[in-house]
């Protein structure tokens, strides 16, 4: 289906999903997709009306067999004559509207990535003699069926365990344990979806706050500028520092912690953290059962979850854009000022596809005030 020159293909179905038969597409009101964060999600909209015999007993949509829970949904974005893969998940709840005002019963599909199956059944399993990142890959590679193509960057850190002193458990689902082996890293895990339907990369490591920026957002800059609406939240009792001791478990000895720095690639100029000095909350550190390094590579994931103490939001129009804004990753901004213009890391986007209007509403987050280049990629 077109949306202003924007392709919109559907592809849904039990097991493998089928492009959309036009009963469905005639009725498809409007597709939102949120992605960022460790989970993206979906929900999709259809006009439900009854037009004939055939629906004097119910809601022909609702009879449909592609609109139950568990299919698998495929959402795909033609823009500027290349299709991209916008969510690949599966459908986990139904909701049905009915209305007396013609065209305005509804049902909605709402579902989260394939993850998602990652999220079903608690486990009470041992990785003997595994690492985190060798732990990732093992539970990755389980889910191979999904499409998932593992990308594990191992950590600095690389304490492999004897199982003659320790043994890693894992007492979460599989999703949850790769989430908390990411944390504790400083680490984080996504699926992203493609770059083909079928195919996702299951993305285990740091964030990406390096390479080459997306086009720039512009504000303020009359017929350049492509967002409606731009705003900037600082908030002081973000970034925190640490203090306290580690007990090595090796050798016994007790070692001082205090960390206050990001190790981080910077995107801003003048970090918070060091503008509100004296005033940075100060947290202990508390961890047992680690040696050194292990202890300071924790404690360093702290410090760096805390950094991120201005954030931005905005909504930014697709066409006037001219491409899709992806998250985790890095986008120029320009037209705010000093203070505000420059590179920051894109946390979450909202994709809303109406036939009237493609909008996309973002969350920007970096450590500080400032650009650290002297231009940004229009």
């Amino acid at each position: 289906m077109d949306f202003l020159g924007i392709h919109l293909t559907l592809l849904i179905g039990p097991s493998v999903p089928v492009p959309a038969p036009a009963l469905l597409m005639e009725a498809l009101e409007g597709v939102e997709v949120s992605t960022g964060g460790e989970r993206s999600g979906f929900q999709i909209s259809f006009q439900a009306g009854r037009s004939g015999p055939a629906d004097l007993i119910d809601y022909s949509l609702l009879a449909s067999p592609l609109l139950q829970t568990w299919n698998r949904v495929i959402l795909i974005v033609t823009f500027n004559a290349t299709p991209r893969v916008l969510m690949d998940g599966f459908v986990t709840q139904r909701e049905f509207s009915p209305s007396d005002e013609p065209g305005q019963s509804r049902v909605t599909l709402t579902g989260e990535d394939v993850s998602v199956k990652m999220d079903l059944a608690e486990q009470s399993t041992l990785h003997p003699a595994l690492d985190d990142s060798l732990i990732a890959l093992k539970l990755i590679a389980e889910y191979a069926s999904l499409g998932l193509t593992p990308m594990v960057i191992p950590p600095m850190v690389i304490d492999p365990p004897l199982p003659i002193d320790r043994v890693p458990a894992q007492t979460h689902s599989d999703l949850g344990h790769l989430q908390k082996l990411a944390t504790r890293n400083g680490y984080v895990f996504y699926v992203v979806p493609g770059p083909v339907p079928m195919v996702n990369t299951a993305y285990w490591g740091p964030p990406v706050r390096v390479g080459l920026p997306q086009s720039a957002i512009t504000v303020n800059m009359g017929p350049n500028t492509n967002v409606s609406r731009f705003s900037v939240h600082s908030d002081g009792l973000g970034p925190v520092q640490l203090a306290g001791q580690v007990q090595d478990r090796l050798t016994n000895q007790a070692l001082p912690v205090n960390l206050f720095a990001s190790l981080r690639p910077p995107l801003a100029a003048l970090p918070a953290w060091l503008i509100s000095q004296p005033n940075v909350r100060t947290r202990q550190f508390r961890e047992s059962g680690v040696d050194t390094m292990q202890a300071f590579g924790r404690a360093q994931a702290e410090v760096e979850d805390s950094m991120d103490a201005v954030q931005a939001t905005g909504d930014l129009d697709a066409l006037r854009y001219g491409d899709l804004l992806q998250p985790r990753g890095l986008v120029g901004v320009r037209g705010a000022g000093y203070l505000h213009d420059g590179l920051w890391y894109v946390k979450n986007v909202t994709h809303r596809i109406r036939k009237e209007n493609y909008t996309q509403s973002f969350t920007l987050t970096r450590e500080g005030w400032g650009s650290t280049v002297p231009a940004v990629i229009p």
